[in-house]
């Protein structure tokens, strides 16, 4: 997410790092590959013009000149105006009764998928969200948006099969939902184009029938400056409330984001970041901001964790490494708990400087063949790597389809893990370089 961009401006940001003192020469020739930077990545051009006028002016006042770092301090401006840009501060959706969400975009963005994502969060939540199929065009797509109902557990309205009249379907779903006292409707839409004037007036008496309290706008990130376009035209049509950014984990260079809410004024309050149901998150600014600069989400990750990870086990876990016994059982728990909470590439993303690392040796292949050599070992070598001589690795390497050499690298890898768990100053200098200061209270360290 974002990579192109972030590569470009930590190329900026370095050189305005190294100066020892900031001019207005070398802040205008960082602040023009910033442009180009912005350029390439798709923001439109009056929002990336507008922009790096703001950063300059600031970056040459007199607080960033007499500053000790002063690259450091132009850095944080680009950091705020960002943030600003972005929003400012995460906007929550309104729930207020009646609870009506209309769910609108343009084929092909993602609007059934998203709709049941929304479903399973505002159900972990605690609320009652229950699904409307009001998408009478496209082939299968009832089916499909009652599929991921049932998978989520989520009560679902399905018209008529052949039913055309939209407003029909939507009194009915009303009834439906009276009938069941539910709080909360969710109404997935057929896909409009720009230029289909009939579906878009068909979406026009929907909305003024309803009186929703949000107007969701599902928009492919990876549109880019088409998605500004779209926004614009539907907010015309139905006073859109708030964007969700769809397929932003796939999109390289992150124009649409940066560009939305400054040209349409519309908060962007959502954002998913990938396939799985559950990865769908409130869309915040500064966090998102941290992330393009390289600074990454640490709080997004620890609230990611907190949710998807029993306490009981982190808290084992924690034990385990305090008193240096940790194993290879201990390993693939650790494992399976990183499973819970995403792609691995989008975690490391969540780390300060992470990333910007290229070719990790890290990856969802890598974790699946350390998992197999793992699972390939008896509980009592799991238990007791250091009787893993020649013969025996040699078995694991047959039994998991790997290579001697990489259960050999593994082996050597996991060592110096377990010496740095006894080692605690190291640990806590480990912890500290990642941006915690501290480790997590309860470590004993």
């Amino acid at each position: 997410m974002f990579s192109q961009l972030s590569d470009s401006l930590e190329g900026a940001f370095k050189k305005l790092r190294g100066q020892g003192k900031i001019t207005e020469k070398n802040v205008s020739d960082a602040m023009r590959e910033v442009r180009m930077a912005l350029l390439e990545a798709d923001v439109e051009f009056s929002v990336a013009k507008s922009f790096i006028a703001n950063v300059k002016e600031k970056s040459l006042g007199q607080e960033v000149l007499r500053s000790i770092k002063p690259g450091e301090q132009i850095v944080k401006i680009f950091h705020d105006e960002l943030t600003a840009l972005l929003g400012g501060d995460a906007e929550e959706l309104n729930l207020e009764s009646p609870g009506r969400i209309l769910m609108v975009g343009l084929n092909g963005a993602g609007k059934t998928t998203t709709s049941a994502k929304l479903a399973l969060r505002l159900k972990k939540e605690g609320r009652q969200p229950h699904l409307v199929a009001c998408d009478l065009y496209r082939p299968a797509a009832v089916d499909q948006l009652a599929t991921l109902a049932e998978e989520i557990d989520v009560p679902i309205f399905k018209p008529e099969k052949g039913e055309t009249d939209i407003l029909k379907v939507a009194e009915q779903a009303l009834a439906w939902g009276e009938e069941r006292k539910a709080p909360l409707l969710i109404f997935d839409t057929a896909g409009r184009q720009e230029v289909d004037t009939e579906l878009v007036e068909e979406l026009k008496r929907l909305h003024a029938f309803l009186e929703p309290q949000e107007v969701l706008l599902v928009a492919d990130s990876a549109t880019g400056q088409q998605a500004v376009s779209v926004a614009s035209h539907f907010d015309e049509a139905v006073q859109v409330t708030g964007i969700v950014l769809t397929k932003l984990d796939g999109d390289a260079r992150g124009g649409a984001a940066l560009s939305m809410r400054q040209v349409t004024g519309k908060p962007i309050k959502l954002a998913s970041m990938g396939e799985k149901m559950d990865q769908l998150d409130l869309f915040v600014p500064d966090r998102m901001a941290g992330r393009i600069l390289g600074m990454g989400d640490v709080v997004g990750l620890v609230e990611k964790a907190a949710s998807e990870i029993e306490e009981k086990d982190a808290l084992r876990m924690a034990e385990k490494i305090q008193k240096a016994t940790f194993d290879f059982n201990d390993f693939l728990m650790q494992m399976k708990m990183l499973k819970k909470l995403g792609p691995l590439e989008g975690l490391l993303g969540m780390l300060p400087g992470m990333g910007k690392l290229k070719n990790l040796p890290v990856n969802d292949g890598q974790m699946k063949r350390v998992e197999a050599i793992i699972l390939s070992m008896t509980p009592k070598e799991r238990s007791r790597p250091e009787i893993l001589n020649g013969r025996r690795r040699q078995r694991i390497a047959k039994g998991s389809g790997t290579k001697v050499s990489e259960v050999n690298n593994l082996l050597r890898q996991f060592s110096q893990m377990r010496k740095m768990m006894k080692n605690k100053g190291q640990l806590k200098k480990m912890m500290s370089q990642m941006g915690g200061g501290q480790l997590p209270k309860g470590m004993g360290f």
